[in-house]
């Protein structure tokens, strides 16, 4: 959403864009000034305060939010300012909480973000100015807008609890009190997309294979699975940090089942029989890998591991990593889709037999 008119606000050299909406909305024009810094740092925890005023980002599918399907507000954990609706959240695949819009204009505030090599759209809470998330363009309509936020940032208020905590305005959004709420996605309602995240040696050979499988909607390499903050690939390179080179695959499970993206794919597009090593690629960040993001998916990994070991494709035994998901970095932007851009370039990567 915009914030008041489309003047640019400034935070010190920083400018504040305002986002775009897809319907001006405004409910309350309540302010919600910044607390004093020995009162933040005393209030939050460890990680929101990383989160929200050091701009860290937590772990996908490790975070109070990404998977809550209650009706009601999402507020400034720092301020209490009213930020997002859940009326607006949608199921991203990511791992975060994703929502199209804010809850109002006025409240979120964008500015350029160039760090990690990377150029994105940082989001902060306008009151506040609490780092949130980001925003993408690659979201549903009617916005194709996604706000890719920090549970961490957050704080929820369930619909039923509006009035009780001072959001009385926001009522309309979620019908009378007392009123069954909006219909949303529930678990175990089909879902359109879900994130499998894979290591399997050097992330351009795997990056381009998996791209080409039918089903696959989004694809981004990166580095997870390690102890070093905010990696890049001199980081990872010299096989010290822990951090595997991966990729981070969205795919439609209408499509795509997780369990064929293992034993059809990922089983055979790269060697899970040598530790540490891909090809010409030595060191732990070459490593074979599944991370996964929920116990149904280390179930199916588990037995599609099985299934592998039992296939005769392989004569060694199978060394692949199963592993909690941790955070992801995406890397930096000349390694994404880097066989695309550079036909011919090194890979390791066939399908097998």
């Amino acid at each position: 959403m915009v914030l008041a008119g489309f003047a640019a606000l400034y935070r010190g050299n920083v400018v504040a864009r305002p986002a775009a909406p897809e319907k001006e909305r405004v409910m309350s024009t309540k302010k919600y000034p910044k607390p004093p810094a020995a009162d933040i740092k005393g209030r939050l925890t460890p990680e929101q305060y990383e989160v929200t005023q050091a701009s860290g980002t937590e772990p996908p599918f490790q975070n109070a939010y990404w998977d809550n399907h209650k009706p009601g507000l999402y507020v400034d954990v720092v301020t209490g300012e009213p930020l997002f609706s859940s009326t607006d959240k949608f199921e991203s695949g990511t791992g975060w909480p994703s929502f199209t819009r804010p809850v109002e204009a006025g409240r979120v505030a964008q500015k350029n973000d160039g760090t990690h090599g990377m150029t994105r759209t940082e989001v902060r809470s306008q009151g506040g100015d609490s780092h949130l998330g980001h925003v993408f363009d690659d979201g549903p309509a009617p916005t194709h807008q996604r706000y890719c936020i920090n549970s961490a940032s957050l704080r929820f208020v369930p619909a039923d609890r509006l009035e009780a905590e001072g959001y009385g305005a926001y009522r309309p959004l979620f019908g009378p009190a007392g009123a069954p709420a909006a219909a949303q996605a529930k678990p175990g309602e089909t879902k359109s997309r879900e994130t499998a995240i894979l290591a399997g040696g050097c992330f351009w050979g795997m990056e381009e294979l998996l791209r080409k499988i039918p089903g696959v909607l989004e694809i981004e390499v990166g580095y997870t699975g390690g102890k070093t903050q905010h990696p890049t690939y001199a980081d990872v390179h010299d096989g010290t940090t822990g951090h595997a080179e991966a990729v981070r695959v969205v795919f439609d499970p209408n499509k795509l089942s997780y369990r064929d993206l293992l034993e059809k794919w990922f089983f055979r597009m790269h060697d899970p029989t040598t530790k540490n090593r891909q090809g010409n690629d030595v060191g732990s960040q070459y490593r074979s890998a599944i991370f996964v993001t929920s116990p149904a998916q280390r179930k199916i990994a588990e037995e599609a591991k099985a299934s592998a070991a039992k296939s005769g494709r392989w004569k060694s035994p199978i060394v692949t990593e199963i592993v909690e998901a941790g955070t992801w970095t995406p890397a930096e932007s000349y390694h994404q889709d880097y066989l695309q851009k550079n036909p011919g370039g090194y890979t390791c990567h066939y399908m097998r037999d």
